[in-house]
């Protein structure tokens, strides 16, 4: 079972800390915000899914409000 941690900063820092196995990344969020999570993923060898908009981002992460991006990170047991 994997895990979600949404929102810029926690995705941030979960690519840096080394937990994220994968992000997804809103294509209508702030190009400000994606393209610091683009480089940080190709730097740290992460894959990156995009998503069409932040609202089904947010849907598929379980929440109401959209997102821009996302993590997945492995369950902590």
């Amino acid at each position: 079972m994997m895990q979600f941690v949404i929102g810029s900063k926690q995705t941030v820092k979960m690519v840096e800390q080394g937990n994220a196995i994968l992000v997804y990344v809103a294509q209508d969020a702030d190009q400000r915000m994606t393209d610091k999570i683009v480089r940080l993923c190709e730097t740290a060898g992460v894959p990156i899914s995009w998503v069409d908009t932040m609202k089904n981002l947010g849907v598929t992460c379980g929440i109401e409000v959209g997102a821009a991006m996302a993590a997945v990170i492995p369950e902590i047991e």
